[in-house]
């Protein structure tokens, strides 16, 4: 098959969707498909946003039997609130094209509306980056093949009316591109119902879930991270990685660990992953700098280190789809906490594999992390647990021929479109 991704950013730009759509692109080229990927050449989140983010060089390369094609984003200081008047114009294409976060590419949009280049399907990732999607809709419709949507829906806190994270996942120009597409993949039944609810047809659906790359996660040394943190070997750890930001849970993360400080509590809170300026801006005023580790990005033996030297990680967001840390943390036998809020009530069980407090609540929060450092009984039962279900649940050879079933499905001659 000859395959179009099209994603926002692509690896070394680190998350969630970027590294989900590596790991298939490069599955595909393994299997034999031929698979080309339109992307920016943003690497920092902030570049998609201003001038000061890094970028990668524009062009073309192959990496791993996979095409990357990179195009250079429009970037300017202001350029949110020069976007925002006309991403209201009463026309959901181009409010796609236009809303304020996007990575704005007119080279890929050019490329998706010229040429004489064929594909068999397209497949597009991730909300709120409606700009790549909307030119692999538009690529799509002018081949007359499949376009399929990975829209990695975050939807916040559900007791929240007025969620900010829903309103951005959900607002009208990305349901009519969910509504275009020909086939949807979702991770979980809360993503399932959220877009039942907003008129897309339930028949695209397919729930696929995430995989575990345990090689990746485990085998790290426990010892050694410990001692580079200045960790006793019985201390308790709780981690955290993540694009350290406010809607990844981080601020609350530290707040909650602050009270639970003030309650007696002794354990050491670890955070890793790159670090968004409204966490940088609250670090600056924050009163217990000296009771946190902070890492940075992570290599591959960092990372192993890291989940292999925790005793419970903690994922308090309003802004996750699944959440595969989770399943790392489980695979190393780890507790998991989090906020009831997006995909994570979805993955963790409360009471059987982790536990589950409800958005926004600091207080529970230090609660719950008291809690499992009181009772070691319950952090190895819940970690327990978790792992075995990493064992049954989460594999990715799985999760991705499901997709690629999808694919040579929608592709075959009977399923033609157009």
């Amino acid at each position: 098959m000859r395959v179009a991704h099209f994603v926002h950013r692509y690896p070394p730009a680190l998350g969630g969707a970027e590294a989900y759509f590596s790991r298939l692109s490069r599955w595909l080229a393994a299997a034999g498909d031929q698979v080309t990927v339109f992307t920016t050449n943003a690497l920092d989140l902030e570049s998609l946003r201003s001038p000061r983010g890094r970028c990668l060089p524009a062009g073309t390369t192959r990496e791993d039997g996979v095409e990357v094609r990179r195009y250079d984003i429009w970037r300017m200081h202001g350029r949110r609130w020069l976007l925002k008047p006309l991403s209201l114009l009463p026309n959901r294409t181009w409010q796609a094209l236009t809303l304020p976060c996007n990575p704005i590419s007119g080279r890929m949009w050019a490329d998706a509306g010229h040429g004489s280049e064929r594909f068999d399907v397209v497949h597009a990732t991730a909300f709120p980056y409606a700009f790549p999607i909307a030119c692999a809709r538009r690529l799509a419709r002018r081949l007359g093949v499949p376009f399929l949507l990975t829209p990695f829906l975050h939807l916040g806190d559900p007791e929240d009316p007025a969620d900010r994270t829903r309103r951005e996942y959900t607002q009208p120009a990305l349901m009519e591109l969910a509504r275009s597409a020909d086939r949807i993949f979702l991770q979980t039944e809360g993503e399932r119902l959220a877009l039942v609810e907003r008129g897309v047809p339930p028949e695209r659906f397919v729930l696929q879930g995430m995989g575990l790359d345990r090689e990746s996660c485990t085998g790290g040394d426990r010892e050694r991270a410990r001692t580079e943190w200045g960790v006793g070997k019985d201390d308790m750890v709780i981690g955290h990685l993540a694009n350290n930001s406010i809607e990844k849970g981080s601020v609350d993360l530290l707040q909650a660990a602050d009270r639970a400080w003030q309650r007696g509590g002794r354990f050491h809170l670890v955070l890793a992953g790159p670090e968004m300026p409204n966490f940088q801006a609250f670090w600056r005023t924050y009163g217990q700098t000296g009771r946190v580790r902070r890492l940075g990005a992570l290599d591959e033996k960092q990372k192993r280190d890291f989940f292999a030297a925790l005793d419970v990680f903690a994922l308090p967001s309003r802004s996750d789809s699944f959440g595969i840390v989770l399943l790392e943390a489980w695979a190393n036998g780890a507790a998991n906490v989090g906020y009831r809020a997006g995909g994570i009530p979805w993955v963790i069980r409360h009471e059987q594999d982790g536990l589950l407090v409800k958005c926004g609540d600091v207080d529970g929060l230090a609660t719950a992390l008291l809690r499992l450092e009181g009772d070691e009984g319950l952090r190895r039962r819940l970690g327990e647990a978790g792992k075995e279900r990493t064992r049954k649940e989460f594999d990715w050879e799985d999760k991705l021929q499901l997709v690629r079933h999808e694919y040579q499905q929608l592709a075959s001659s009977e399923n033609r479109l157009g």
